[in-house]
């Protein structure tokens, strides 16, 4: 594995930023400090570039196996890397969904051929599969998913009796996508009696009610308070959601803890117009007081991560009618971007996206030496130019479904390289993809 030496970098990290050098060897970063002067097999003239921990995200669907027409683990890890995207934790509702441990198995062996990112998967839950969930390594499996609202398959956890069963038995931290399934069938159908065929994208933060993700929401607090579950709410959108969560114990002690996704940060409902169901999400997009009130959650951490729940389908899928139109879309490439330009423009600090898309990843599911810039720990780091910017086009978006919700907005910051695991796995616009990433480990 080749040495690197990095010159001259702004590092952020641990709510600071400064100027110094990083010396990696062996995978590791092997010394931070200035004027490091030892010879190296690459050395990077980081001159006017910050250098970040490399981002973690908590939750990605990359649809292999099974829906490998819209994405898969080799194309989705390019994405991501090209994004500053380090490591991802995957979701289990592919196709089979992911509710053995053998078919789990199977998840890490791609991954272990394709992926260029590091990578872990999540178990899934149903209402049947109680002791395959139990037999989950809390070592090396990132956590337990369950969808207390409507799913793909098998998946929707809607037995009273198993959810209490998982609360209370789980061995490792547990994922919930929460929205309630009855208020959201009574929205859907007073709709279509309403409006019949004519339903529109601007109609899904209404039927997705922010109602509905409160009453799910509140449901698994109080299921984790009483069992003292490691309860990880992903992906809130509402402000009512945001009082949930507590902002005075430190992380590292919470046992409850919740995630935003980029897309609830930065587009509100007034985007359906432009954008239609390229912004329809699970939940819901929902209100500009949403919207603010998620960020603010973020800044006062309430709210601990942020995330992408990147979700791909194809422009074709996309393209249906409302009602028919699949839920998702795609952002790992540009989430980091985003995050920055939402620095530009004010509204969050460089320390504070550090803190959300790296830190505190690593001390809520507990990864072994990943999520900051130390001696010793994994070298997984992005080099940014602040001041370079970049405009998404289909020319550049490496999804595989071939689009994005950001398509034409240019962005003021460009990600320049990726270290993955004291690799240099990509460095303006190509890739070293003969070089996977490592099945990340948990401290548990």
């Amino acid at each position: 594995m080749k040495s690197i030496l990095i010159k001259g970098a702004t590092l952020v990290n641990e709510g600071r930023v400064f100027v110094a050098d990083v010396y990696i060897e062996n995978g590791f970063i092997a010394e931070i400090g200035t004027d490091i002067n030892k010879k190296a097999d690459q050395e990077i003239n980081a001159d006017g570039l910050h250098l970040f921990p490399g981002m973690i995200d908590d939750q990605v669907h990359f649809r292999e196996p099974g829906l490998t027409h819209k994405a898969d683990i080799f194309s989705e890890s390019m994405a991501a890397v090209a994004g500053g995207i380090t490591s991802f934790m995957e979701m289990p509702n592919t196709v089979p969904n992911t509710l053995t441990q053998e078919l789990l198995a199977d998840k890490y062996q791609i991954a272990a051929e394709m992926s260029l990112a590091n990578y872990s998967f999540f178990m899934g839950a149903s209402n049947d599969n109680l002791d395959e969930v139990l037999r989950t390594d809390p070592a090396n499996v990132c956590g337990i998913k369950v969808f207390m609202g409507s799913s793909t398959g098998n998946m929707l956890v809607d037995n009273a009796t198993v959810l209490e069963n998982i609360f209370s038995k789980a061995p490792i931290l547990v994922a919930t996508h929460c929205e309630d399934e009855m208020t959201i069938q009574r929205n859907l159908a007073a709709y279509k009696e309403k409006y019949g065929d004519q339903l529109t994208i601007s109609m899904h933060p209404l039927i997705r009610s922010a109602e509905a993700c409160y009453l799910s929401s509140s449901m698994a607090v109080e299921l984790a308070k009483k069992h003292n579950t490691r309860l990880h709410i992903l992906h809130i959108s509402t402000a009512r959601e945001v009082g949930l969560f507590d902002a005075v114990t430190p992380l590292a002690e919470k046992r409850i803890t919740a995630e935003a996704c980029v897309h609830h940060l930065w587009f509100d409902d007034q985007d359906y117009a432009e954008k239609g169901n390229l912004i329809k999400w699970n939940p819901a997009v929902k209100t500009t007081a949403d919207r603010d009130a998620v960020l603010q959650g973020v800044l006062d951490n309430h709210i601990d991560i942020i995330a992408t729940d990147h979700a791909p389908h194809t422009l074709e899928e996309k393209s249906q009618p409302y009602i028919q139109a699949p839920s998702g879309g795609p952002l790992v490439q540009h989430a980091l971007s985003a995050l920055l330009e939402m620095y530009h423009q004010g509204k969050i600090t460089l320390e504070k996206i550090v803190e959300k898309t790296a830190h505190n990843v690593a001390v809520c599911f507990q990864i072994d030496r990943r999520g900051y810039i130390r001696e010793g720990y994994w070298a997984d780091l992005v080099l940014v130019n602040l001041n370079d910017p970049v405009k998404v086009t289909k020319a550049n978006i490496l999804y595989k479904c071939g689009w994005s919700p950001f398509e034409g907005q240019t962005f003021q910051s460009e990600i320049t390289h990726t270290i993955i695991s004291g690799n240099l796995a990509y460095m303006k616009g190509k890739f070293l993809t003969n070089k996977t990433g490592q099945r990340m480990a948990f401290n548990r």
